[in-house]
């Protein structure tokens, strides 16, 4: 397929007037891992932003600390003509209840990731318009290439346009926040919810997690050293992950031995076969109809029983603890304490 064969649109800086939040206030629900991006790339662009947090938030300190001005979620709301919700998806329907009397007609209501909207766990008022920009990143990468002069790609929908105005304020946002400088596509909120919840339960977190433990399972049963089945299985993941991503899966061939070539052509679909695609068809087809929604707010509204249990067996399997010891013996271990904190970082936005 070539450029002109894309069936989306793609919009740069130059497809983007700023203007368009020129006297327009940004209220940033959340200050985690895209709120704190989100906030501090629209306030060094010049936009008039405000962050909105919980009295108690253990956010609150470093936004202050980082110059924006800091309020309650409701406040915050009413102060603002465009509200960006960056809570986790599991909070947004309880803040949106809250905040919900404070948007008024011609307001924008915009979102990061569809999930509330497309599954209906908020419905919001006809009058405002609803949109997204969903930068492809976490946020830390979203924050670091701004401050670079770089852009992230990014995601832009419309699920509402009341002011007719809808898409060009998004765009003028999308150029806020840096993801214009790399380019945004247009697609939908059912698009980006669907496509976003099946790449990462089939592919870029269950599937990858999962075959990257049967591989080291299979060599340590058959008797190879842990440390052996740990950087073959796992710590190889990323060269070959990075060379993807520079220049796709041929790169990837053309960068690798024929050896290497060979074997993976000849044995990957081997393991990735007809059944394992039966199974993605099955894991799509429960985001599709609602399912995995259905089972994820039931399973938030238990208190989590299952997903504390699955997360703590994770944490607790041998790869876990042989990566620890092994990462803990190199001499990259400067440069991962570096990364540790930029996780820590993102994963702030649980708690806000």
């Amino acid at each position: 397929m070539t450029e002109d064969e894309f069936t989306t649109e793609i919009y740069y800086e130059s497809d983007a007037d700023e203007s368009h939040l020129d006297d327009v206030t940004v209220a940033v629900l959340g200050y985690g891992s895209q709120g704190h991006a989100h906030a501090l790339n629209l306030h060094e662009s010049g936009v008039d932003v405000v962050v909105g947090l919980r009295e108690d938030s253990s956010s609150r300190d470093a936004a202050e600390a980082d110059g924006l001005t800091v309020t309650t979620p409701v406040e915050a709301a009413a102060q603002a003509q465009v509200v960006s919700m960056l809570v986790p998806d599991t909070v947004q329907p309880h803040v949106y209840e809250q905040i919900e009397d404070e948007l008024e007609a011609g307001d924008t209501l915009q979102f990061a990731h569809g999930f509330n909207i497309h599954y209906n766990q908020i419905q919001p008022a006809d009058d405002i318009d609803v949109t997204m920009i969903a930068p492809k990143s976490p946020g830390h990468l979203v924050r670091r290439n701004y401050e670079n002069g770089e852009g992230t790609p990014g995601l832009l929908a419309v699920y509402q346009d009341s002011t007719g105005d809808a898409k060009e304020r998004a765009l003028a946002y999308a150029k806020g926040i840096g993801c214009a400088r790399a380019g945004v596509v247009e697609t939908t909120f059912r698009e980006e919810t669907e496509t976003d919840l099946f790449g990462e339960q089939a592919v870029l977190c269950g599937g990858i997690a999962e075959l990257i433990k049967a591989g080291y399972e299979t060599l340590v049963d058959a008797g190879y050293s842990k440390e052996m089945a740990y950087f073959e299985c796992l710590n190889e993941m990323k060269l070959i992950v990075d060379l993807m991503y520079e220049d796709g899966i041929g790169a990837m061939w053309d960068s690798v031995s024929d050896t290497a070539e060979y074997g993976g052509l000849t044995r990957g679909d081997e393991i990735i076969d007809d059944h394992a695609r039966q199974n993605m068809e099955e894991v799509l087809e429960q985001v599709q109809n609602g399912e995995f929604a259905t089972e994820w707010v039931a399973e938030n509204q238990a208190n989590r029983p299952v997903y504390t249990q699955l997360n703590q067996a994770e944490k607790n399997h041998e790869i876990e603890e042989v990566g620890e010891r092994l990462r803990g013996l190199f001499a990259w271990e400067e440069g991962q304490e570096s990364e540790a904190e930029d996780d820590e970082e993102r994963t702030r936005v649980q708690a806000d």
